[in-house]
């Protein structure tokens, strides 16, 4: 391939007049750091400095860069196929991560559908949803119920379950359907739980059971708009009511599974089960765009005998077979045994990177910081007030690291694999631009 650009300013310079970037103004869009390759914990920029990865490209590189199994997975998967269309069509490498994803499910989950973005696996979990009480002959089921402060995606069925405030509803009034909506839990993680904190969930579902199809949230820590951990006693009282209601629980764990909470699913802090659930983001090791809705035989079994039984999803790349291959490598280096600690990879890891991340509480009593908070390997400043994203994270990468915060949030949740030195360099590097800044 031959190259247009004869140097980085002239890509840059490219990008910078007509490519868009997340959550960015054309007219004056944040700075950009030019990259050219990564590897391990490391980013390479085009000025010679290497930066300490504090993001795992957003959640998902949880083994790094560059990882030589994933890259070997990848490439043998080439040489057969890189892509073949799912309809009326099977390979191997879409069964072996359905028989691995099962493996790591309670065992009421029993089928899969392989979507091809986060987004999308929550799209086909809404469907599921609908479509279950259709062919269930309960027509009056249309709405979904959620908390606010949550973030499930950016399409516009994604955007109607996602916060009302911060989601941007406000732009798109005509298109982003009407669901229901009840106050963020409030009690934090390890925080005394109080009874009444589910009065309000009670009363709404008590007054609008019958129209009510499922409730969608994140378990655990609400991810996108706040970083937010809430009691695991929240999610208990809220299967129960579903059970009591006869509404379906969906559990979106794109940001939070595959270890990041301390547990292998966040959804294990409660020791619940919803009845489905969607999974992304680390899925591949950060190497391809994968993931999957999940759900039990009887959501899917019930859609299956409906008038109409089919599930009424079918992306192009729906089980790409190279992301299937490489989703696999990365969920066996996942399980893979320590030989020093004699855990499982994830959770030796997971549970280092907690403990290192503790450091971040000596910013707990600053002027500035409203908390600091920690679980697995997620660590959060939030400040009072809303952060200067560009002056913050030139102030990083001249530390050598990358963070990139948002809102009033600065905060890390770093690839598995960043050594004790690495991690302490992201904290130290936090604590000291928020002192010099603040």
């Amino acid at each position: 391939m031959q190259n247009i650009f004869k140097n980085s300013q002239e890509w840059l310079q490219f990008d910078h007049d007509h490519l868009w970037h997340p959550y960015t103004s054309m007219h004056d869009p944040l700075p950009c750091y030019a990259v050219l390759s990564a590897k391990g914990s490391k980013i390479m920029l085009d000025s010679g400095d290497a930066l300490i990865d504090g993001m795992a490209s957003w959640w998902s590189a949880i083994h790094g860069y560059n990882h030589p199994k994933l890259n070997a997975a990848i490439v043998a998967q080439t040489e057969k196929m890189a892509h073949v269309m799912f309809g009326g069509i099977a390979h191997q490498p879409a069964s072996e991560l359905g028989a691995r994803l099962l493996n790591m499910m309670p065992d009421c989950f029993e089928h899969i559908f392989l979507a091809d973005s986060g987004s999308i696996s929550v799209e086909v979990a809404q469907k599921m949803a609908l479509q279950y009480w259709q062919s269930s002959n309960n027509l009056k089921k249309q709405r979904f119920l959620t908390v606010k402060g949550g973030y499930h995606g950016d399409p516009f069925s994604c955007m109607s379950v996602g916060d009302p405030t911060n989601g941007a509803h406000h732009l798109f009034p005509t298109q982003i359907t009407k669901h229901l909506y009840v106050a963020r839990p409030e009690i934090g993680f390890d925080e005394p739980w109080d009874i009444d904190a589910v009065n309000e969930l009670r009363a709404v579902i008590k007054t609008h059971h019958q129209s009510i199809a499922a409730i969608i949230v994140e378990p655990i820590v609400q991810g996108g708009v706040g970083m937010r951990f809430y009691h695991p006693q929240y999610l208990r009282e809220m299967r129960s009511l579903c059970d009591e209601f006869d509404i379906l629980l969906i559990f979106d764990e794109i940001a939070t599974g595959f270890g990041r909470t301390g547990k292998l699913f966040a959804m294990q802090h409660a020791g619940i089960e919803p009845d489905i659930i969607c999974v992304g983001k680390a899925l591949t090791g950060g190497m391809m765009t994968l993931a999957a809705t999940i759900t039990t035989k009887k959501v899917a079994q019930t859609i299956s005998l409906g008038d109409v039984p089919i599930l009424m999803h079918g992306p192009t790349f729906m089980a790409n077979p190279l992301a299937c291959t490489v989703a696999s490598a990365s969920l066996d280096i996942l399980l893979e045994i320590d030989a020093q600690t004699a855990q499982v990879y994830w959770q030796a890891n997971v549970t280092r990177l907690a403990k290192a991340l503790l450091k971040l509480q000596q910013l707990s009593g600053h002027k500035a910081v409203k908390q600091v908070r920690v679980l697995g390997a997620i660590g959060v400043v939030e400040m009072h007030e809303n952060v200067d994203v560009a002056r913050l994270q030139a102030e990083f990468v001249k530390r050598g690291v990358w963070l990139r915060p948002f809102g009033k949030l600065v905060y890390i949740m770093p690839p598995y694999i960043l050594s004790n030195a690495e991690i302490e360099q992201l904290c130290d590097a936090i604590i000291e631009v928020i002192e010099q800044v603040y």
